[in-house]
């Protein structure tokens, strides 16, 4: 680069310097996708090798999500303490950990000690990966960036369907093959996060303006990092930090129920489930023909949150969410009657593509990206933290009541139940979610405040 592009950059800054950045918070992201969802087609060869019953069996698939709660748990207590890159570091060190420790079990129980593991990253990963990804990114690109970790997500899944349907044939250990091959992303993501700076508005907050400035001033350039700077200093000086002031009650009570009814509307169901309901209520399927259609699940599930990617920034949050629950619960619909009528696996299998790709377009990004925008600066890593909290107890409640739902009131009515939340959501979304897209966060928390 020459001294006058050297110049110019240093005017206008670079959106090349927030990418690398994003992109390494990401790869929590991918491996919270993979570790919640390798489960589906390994619970198959597990629930053999260790003769489970339901409930073992909903315990080995929900065992995961109470290390999440915790794990999401800690960030309120922590993340302001010890900033974000510290504790996702913890967490890649936990991915590491937990992805050999459940591929060597030598009972049920250490296998479930070593999911619980793997959920306490999971947790501090999903409540810090878009909230990081939120703080460093500039607000015309915010929703698109945070995407970036929904996207890294679903890539998660999809990877782990992949492993599992090409480890189908490996013989009676199959499954602990699938839980190992994490390692190395957990591993890449422990040293990549050594090259990644701290959250800007972490480090005003903590009395480390110059570092904010330069890293504000490399992507927006000098002028526009003054200005942010001044704008994350008067937020920060304006607000108490006490999660409970009722100034922060409402956005914190819009991202618990956005995480709630992200959940209770059915969509690990089939991320962790998917597998069984195939093989167990549609008719002449075979293990290898179940994940052969989680594949097509996780492919469909990557394609739709790229199309919400590309949505989210330009038709909005709102709007994008509304017609995604809409669409979810007509879907489920269609898959309650298609197991009733005793279709074909192409039918059901068709329902159940088109409900997840009506959750990944707006609700699978929607979610974390409203849970990462719409608190105020000086508590937003506690409500960060207690909104994912909430959607894990969500995840927890969905994942250990769903085979026990089913054995009740049968497959086509637990579908049933998920649509008619689904109606629920829609209400909610339409008439007390605020709608966020292109304003910076601190415009955000002032609508608060202003009612606009």
């Amino acid at each position: 680069m020459n001294p006058a592009q050297a110049a110019l950059q240093a005017e206008h800054g670079s959106l090349k310097y927030v990418l690398l950045p994003a992109a390494v918070a990401a790869l929590g992201g991918l491996l919270f996708g993979f570790d919640t969802a390798v489960i589906n087609g390994a619970i198959v060869f597990l629930k053999l090798q260790f003769a489970l019953t339901d409930s073992q069996t909903e315990v080995a698939a929900s065992s995961l999500l109470l290390g999440c709660v915790f794990g999401a748990g800690l960030v309120a207590f922590s993340v302001d303490r010890f900033g974000r890159k510290k504790l996702l570091l913890v967490a890649a060190a936990l991915f590491t950990l937990s992805s050999i420790g459940t591929a060597l079990p030598r009972n049920f129980t250490e296998f479930v000690v070593a999911r619980v593991v793997g959920g306490f990253a999971i947790g501090l990963a999903s409540a810090l990966s878009p909230l990081y990804i939120a703080e460093i990114s500039p607000a015309r690109i915010r929703g698109l960036l945070v995407c970036v970790n929904q996207l890294a997500l679903v890539s998660g899944i999809l990877a782990s369907y992949s492993v599992n349907y090409a480890l189908t044939g490996a013989g009676p250990s199959n499954w602990r093959w699938m839980f190992a091959s994490a390692a190395v992303p957990s591993a890449l993501f422990l040293f990549a996060l050594l090259t990644v700076p701290e959250s800007p508005r972490w480090l005003v907050r903590n009395n480390r303006e110059p570092e904010a400035r330069h890293f504000l001033a490399r992507i927006n350039g000098r002028e526009a990092a003054d200005t942010e700077i001044l704008a994350i200093r008067s937020a920060v000086a304006e607000e108490s930090g006490n999660i409970l002031d009722p100034t922060f009650r409402r956005p914190l009570l819009v991202a618990i129920l956005i995480a709630l009814f992200s959940q209770f509307t059915g969509i690990n169901t089939i991320i962790y489930y998917g597998s069984l309901v195939f093989l167990e209520h549609v008719r002449q399927q075979t293990a290898s023909t179940a994940l052969l259609a989680n594949v097509s699940v996780g492919a469909i599930n990557f394609l739709a949150t790229i199309v919400g990617m590309y949505l989210i920034d330009r038709v909005g949050r709102k709007p994008l969410m509304i017609c995604s629950f809409a669409g979810m619960g007509l879907s489920l619909i269609g898959v309650a009657v298609a197991i009733r009528m005793r279709a074909s696996g192409f039918a059901v299998l068709a329902f159940v593509l088109t409900y997840v790709a009506c959750f990944a377009v707006g609700i699978g990004t929607g979610t974390w990206v409203l849970m990462s925008e719409i608190s105020p600066s000086r508590v937003r890593g506690q409500a960060m933290s207690i909104s994912t909290v909430c959607l894990w107890c969500g995840t927890l409640m969905v994942t250990l009541t769903f085979l026990s739902l089913v054995r009740v009131l049968t497959a086509p009515g637990a579908f049933l139940v998920y649509a008619f939340v689904c109606v629920v959501a829609v209400l909610f979304v339409w008439l007390g979610v605020p709608e966020t897209k292109g304003r910076s966060l601190e415009e955000i928390e002032a609508c608060w405040s202003t009612g606009r």
